[in-house]
């Protein structure tokens, strides 16, 4: 398979379940994290989608698009295994939606990579909210949901607290 067609394969399956998680989640009150934001095409898709809740975008540094930018006060801003902590402190359990797309081209770096936040991600969640990563995650308490119509197996996951 060519790497155009692997990233197609991971951009469809990221807006198949970014958009079933909206929707199963579109009655919870907490807040979505963004982790990455990349050039900001997911945030932006996010903040069009959800109008009713809060949306906080993790970075270590701002380069998006100008269009598919945050606020300032929605950006928590460095490195993600300490903005990660912080936050609990600050949300507690209470994320509705957590979107990671945080891995590079790696796949052997991105899974040390996971492995590693998963633990600071699992705590945020409120009961009921959805993890979608485009990377496998690992988690004690989530548990891995089937993927919608249209996504790949293995190009994204989702779990639920």
């Amino acid at each position: 398979m060519s790497r155009l067609d692997l990233f197609i394969d991971r951009m469809v399956s990221q807006r198949a379940c970014l958009d079933a998680a909206i929707d199963q989640t579109a009655s919870m009150t907490g807040p979505v994290f963004e982790l990455g934001l990349g050039n900001g095409r997911t945030f932006h898709h996010l903040r069009e989608r959800i109008t009713s809740r809060d949306i906080f975008v993790f970075e270590r540094a701002i380069a998006s698009h100008p269009d598919s930018t945050p606020d300032e006060h929605q950006l928590i801003l460095g490195d993600v295994n300490e903005t990660l902590v912080q936050s609990l402190a600050r949300f507690g359990a209470t994320a509705s939606l957590i979107h990671a797309d945080l891995g590079g081209h790696n796949r052997d770096k991105n899974d040390v990579f996971a492995r590693k936040i998963s633990p600071l991600v699992e705590p945020l969640l409120a009961q009921g909210g959805l993890m979608v990563a485009s990377d496998r995650m690992y988690f004690e308490t989530l548990k891995e949901l089937p993927l919608p119509q249209g996504a790949v197996e293995g190009r994204c996951f989702i779990y639920q607290k």
